[in-house]
């Protein structure tokens, strides 16, 4: 087929825009959630703040965002993705837009909490757009675009903290996730009428005058939900809590300057932000053959290997190299869990509650990992912290191994055709 028909083809078309504008909104998503790491050095010098109140701004919005992704992965299986996606981007605009101007360090943890909830809107029920309205071959790609999108969003960050001070930072992310969220809904819409998306209700059993609704658990189990849970918890960690002490592990344990800790933060994240096409389109599809257990362990195994190889090298440079290849193959193994296993998904009718619920899991587990690397911090020293960030991923090794073998009917492996 030539070049030219295949961008003729609907289905193709349809998984361009849909994949296009999903990866637009979640890239304002977390260009937002990524700004308050990309200032904590600036926020810190201006005396204002202390690093325990920033500590706790970011848990308290973990903690708020991993409650929304599971109140709101239920709910987008229900209400249109248009409302969903549109009003979470606008109202965390709100709230980003109140940070500067409020009174006390009380106050900005609130609404910066309250956004965190607000944001949570967006990934499970774009999951769900995309999974249940394109083709599965194209339902992939799209997971790897909004992927990359989430990652992207950090070296956006880093430029903005760059840029602007911090007050003036919070505002042009107020207006970016306010044009977004108009855009996006005026966009689905246009979808909707050209019958590109259309909304699959969650339903179990035959007798239509006895539904049962709720979510298959016995379809999830057996599409591993179990092992995959601890995996998002584990990658969860290192790719919210760990990337945001970067900047400040770069001003304080390495010495540089505010500025610098932000313009290195966003080289290291936009380096990072190529992993889902390097880590899903060649190590997992060319050289892992499609095998989920393989590349998993390659990805765990390499990221504890540079985390501990950060801990004996002291040389900046170096030390900041294996900071990206640590932080870029865990961002493999949590590809492998947003954009292979979610979508494989598809039978079980509840795409968006199994992704909510993952994504809960994992910002669960990286809030409270935030408070304890809060304290660690001055506890045990940046050196020690690296080795439990080593130890995280280790564990990751013996979890991607499936729990029993295959059977004759079925695999413990989710499959994306």
């Amino acid at each position: 087929m030539k070049l030219k028909e295949v961008f003729q083809d609907t289905e193709v078309k349809k998984a361009i825009s849909l994949g296009g504008i999903c990866m637009l909104s979640y890239l304002a998503c977390y260009f937002a959630r990524n700004l308050l790491s990309a200032v904590t050095p600036q926020m810190l010098e201006s005396d204002i703040f202390t690093l325990d109140a920033i500590g706790m701004m970011s848990t308290a919005c973990m903690i708020t965002y991993a409650i929304g992704q599971l109140i709101n992965g239920v709910i987008g299986d229900i209400v249109p993705t248009k409302y969903m996606v549109s009003g979470g981007l606008v109202l965390s605009g709100v709230c980003n837009l109140a940070l500067p101007f409020l009174p006390s360090a009380i106050g900005v943890t609130v609404a910066y909490s309250v956004s965190g909830f607000f944001l949570s809107m967006l990934f499970a029920p774009i999951t769900k757009v995309v999974t249940e309205n394109t083709l599965p071959r194209y339902a992939t790609r799209c997971c790897l675009g909004y992927t990359f999108a989430s990652i992207f969003g950090v070296p956006l960050a880093g430029v903005a903290a760059v840029l602007f001070d911090w007050q003036t930072a919070f505002v042009v992310c107020s207006a970016t996730l306010g044009v977004m969220g108009v855009g996006c809904f005026l966009f689905f819409v246009f979808c909707e009428r050209k019958g590109w998306v259309q909304y699959k209700k969650r339903e179990t059993g035959n007798d239509f005058s006895n539904k049962k609704r709720g979510i298959d658990v016995k379809a999830l189990l057996r599409h591993s939900i179990i092992r995959f849970t601890v995996i998002s918890v584990l990658t969860g960690i290192v790719r919210t809590s760990v990337v945001f002490w970067i900047p400040t592990y770069l001003a304080q344990h390495l010495g540089y300057s505010a500025v610098d800790a932000a313009a290195i933060f966003s080289v290291i994240t936009l380096i990072k932000s190529l992993s889902p096409y390097v880590n899903n389109l060649l190590i997992y599809e060319v050289i892992m053959k499609r095998r989920m257990t393989p590349t998993l362990i390659f990805m765990f195994g390499a990221s504890t290997l540079c985390f501990v190889l950060m801990y004996a090298v002291s040389q900046p440079w170096v030390n900041i190299v294996l900071l990206t290849l640590a932080l870029f193959t865990s961002a493999g193994a949590a590809t492998m869990l947003f954009s292979i296993y979610c979508p494989s998904l598809r039978e079980t009718g509840a795409v968006s509650s199994a992704t909510g619920f993952l994504d809960f899991m994992s910002y669960t587990a990286a809030g409270i990992a935030n408070l304890l690397f809060t304290d660690a911090i001055s506890a045990i020293g940046w050196g020690n912290l690296i080795l439990v960030w080593a130890a995280l991923m280790a564990a990751g090794i013996p979890v991607s191994i499936p729990w029993r073998r295959k059977k004759a009917t079925g695999s413990q492996e989710p499959t994306v055709s």
